[in-house]
């Protein structure tokens, strides 16, 4: 992925953000010589200093035969909106662009087949979700009749050997476009382009704080 300096980030706060968002991502390997991707949900921890993403497909997908062959890209996506010149002071001097926050993990895939490391896999990316939704069902407890389903599926742990995150969000424009263009977006009914708004603010805020002497 192209990140420009300005548009790259480093902290780790910028990749839970985009978990939290949205942990709905996009699994990128080949299938046969040619490009095959799947979307899935995904958990993500840090091993030391290392992001390791996992989930499961289902193995009547294709893709997972290959997948431990050659690293797999795993692409987690953020809010994104289109900005309007009209939004800017000087919008004869301004072009349209999209501002969007995603981020991109490269590295070797292990695969999980042992039912119990399934079934806790499964448990875990249940609980989670169900919690987000206000719910107490549970996997295993809550349908135990359902558990020979796992034979259906297959996990997959992603390490990130090179992980990218960016954030295109105006940084390299005027403070004043910036808070123009971030105000519209907050105005728009979109929830994505209000967060974008939110993170343009977020952005300008760091760039305009003084930096702190050693």
């Amino acid at each position: 992925m192209f990140v420009p300096r300005h548009y790259a980030q480093d902290d780790a706060a910028a990749l839970d953000y985009l978990l939290a968002h949205d942990s709905f991502a996009t699994l990128v390997s080949t299938v046969a010589g040619e490009p095959f991707a799947s979307h899935l949900p995904v958990m993500a921890h840090r091993d030391g200093g290392t992001v390791v993403f996992e989930g499961h497909m289902a193995r009547a997908n294709p893709q997972w035969q290959e997948l431990a062959a050659h690293p797999a890209l795993l692409i987690v996506h953020g809010p994104h909106a289109y900005v309007s010149p009209s939004w800017y002071p000087q919008p004869e001097h301004s072009v349209p662009t999209w501002n969007y926050a995603v981020a991109h993990a490269v590295g070797p895939v292990e695969l999980i087949h042992e039912r119990d490391a399934l079934a806790a896999l499964v448990a875990a990316l249940a609980a989670r979700y169900e919690d987000r939704v206000g719910s107490h069902w549970r996997f295993p407890e809550s349908a135990p009749s359902t558990t020979h389903e796992l034979a259906g599926i297959v996990g997959f742990r992603l390490r990130a050997q090179r992980l990218q995150v960016k954030y295109k969000l105006n940084q390299h424009h005027e403070p004043d476009k910036v808070r123009s263009a971030a105000a519209a977006l907050a105005r728009q009914p979109d929830p994505d382009a209000r967060a974008v708004s939110a993170l343009m603010l977020e952005q300008l805020a760091r760039r305009q704080a003084p930096e702190t002497q050693p």
